[in-house]
């Protein structure tokens, strides 16, 4: 149970945060046990109209739908329906004979990308970068947001060729580095189902977990309920209104990109679902989505010693390692908020944050919407708090 005192703390912790114009407004929650703990809702949701969080507010989720794409490829897996060892050139004729960044140069690579190096970000697949292999998928982003919003803008098939045309930034297994692998394997769920993507998270997440405000797009009758976004200018917020990472920022239109990295919206309450399904074993109010053999091999760590001394550079996920496009928690002593080995989770690049701690059996979400925040001061800050006074 959470005290007087440490539910002042919570709440003292995020007035301040945007007391002092850090964030706009943020809704959390806890869940321990399988109970909602506790939760918490304050500030705008549109601070020029004065519009306040809501519980049913929607997010851009961001990087937080990776979870969920996981999921979609874990239950193809227990299926078998797909076989992580196959190449993802089985499905999507971009990743035939791939060439990888060596210095300057570009050489063939020595094995093609499987479908286990897209769920540990170990494909030579990037984001951003001064190489070749960064500067084309940039480019490709820069293209594909020119399109957005035209009756010819690609689809998530169409994309996913595109990125296996570009280069690769290393041999595919050879090293670690986060990137465009989870929108890859998104397709690669769509051409195995015979589904869109985003039909087929309908028909076997989003729909038997009642996850109803979860989708990549947001419907009229409900984009009053859409937060706004934020961005710190260097003398405060911002409204932010540009498209990202081929996301719509507005979510007014439903894309023919269905991004399985970045593309989701959501509710902290239909988020909550997803979270407790995977901390039950698969499973959540008598609805299975996955068997609990599946759920411990999704949230368990898959690099290897080489991989994880590259995702060692990643200065705030020091004791953790990064397995099925999710952290994991491997060395408590050695991260740098508190919590248990084996916790697992992601966060999204407006901040959207969530963590499943098996061990304490708790649930912590916290949802935001600021440009280039991940896992912020104010997240861990929130969270040490509740781990301090949740798991004794």
């Amino acid at each position: 149970m959470l005290k007087d005192l440490e539910i002042e703390q919570i709440k003292n912790v995020l007035k301040t945060g945007i007391g002092e114009g850090f964030l706009a407004g943020a809704n959390l929650m806890i869940i321990k046990n399988g109970k909602e703990l506790f939760y918490h809702e304050d500030g705008f949701a549109d601070r020029e109209k004065k519009i306040p969080i809501k519980r049913n507010s929607i997010f851009r989720l961001y990087s937080m739908t990776k979870p969920i794409t996981a999921t979609a490829a874990m239950i193809l897996l227990e299926r078998g329906e797909i076989d992580l060892y196959d190449p993802v050139s089985k499905y999507l004729v971009g990743f035939k004979n791939q060439k990888v960044m060596q210095g300057d140069m570009l050489v063939p690579a020595e094995r093609e990308v499987i479908l286990k190096d897209l769920l540990s970000m170990t494909s030579g697949l990037v984001y951003s970068g001064e190489s070749l292999a960064g500067k084309s998928i940039e480019n490709l982003f820069e293209e594909i947001k020119d399109e957005l919003y035209h009756d010819s803008s690609m689809t998530t098939l169409e994309i996913a060729n595109k990125i296996g045309e570009c280069p690769l930034a290393f041999q595919p297994g050879t090293s670690w580095e986060y990137g465009t692998s989870a929108d890859v394997l998104g397709a690669v769920v769509e051409i195995v189902s015979g589904k869109k993507f985003g039909d087929f998270l309908k028909d076997e997440i989003f729909k038997p977990l009642g996850m109803n405000d979860t989708d990549f797009w947001v419907p009229e009758e409900k984009r009053d309920r859409l937060v706004k976004t934020y961005e710190d200018n260097g003398r405060g917020l911002e409204l932010y209104t540009q498209n990202h990472l081929a996301i719509m920022q507005m979510m007014d239109k439903k894309p023919t990109f269905e991004s399985g990295g970045a593309g989701l919206v959501s509710t902290i309450d239909d988020y909550a679902k997803f979270a407790n399904m995977l901390l039950c074993d698969g499973t959540y109010n008598g609805i299975q989505i996955l068997k609990p053999k599946t759920v411990k091999y999704m949230t368990t760590s898959t690099l290897n010693s080489q991989q994880q001394s590259d995702m060692d550079l990643w200065d705030t996920l020091c004791g953790h390692s990064y397995g099925n496009l999710m952290r994991v928690m491997t060395d408590c002593t050695k991260a740098g908020v508190l919590g248990s080995d084996g916790e697992y989770g992601w966060d999204g690049w407006l901040g959207a944050y969530f963590s499943n701690s098996q061990t304490d059996n708790l649930t912590f979400l916290f949802m935001m919407q600021k440009t280039n925040s991940g896992t912020t001061s104010l997240t861990r800050k929130l969270r040490n708090i509740i781990f301090s006074a949740c798991c004794e």
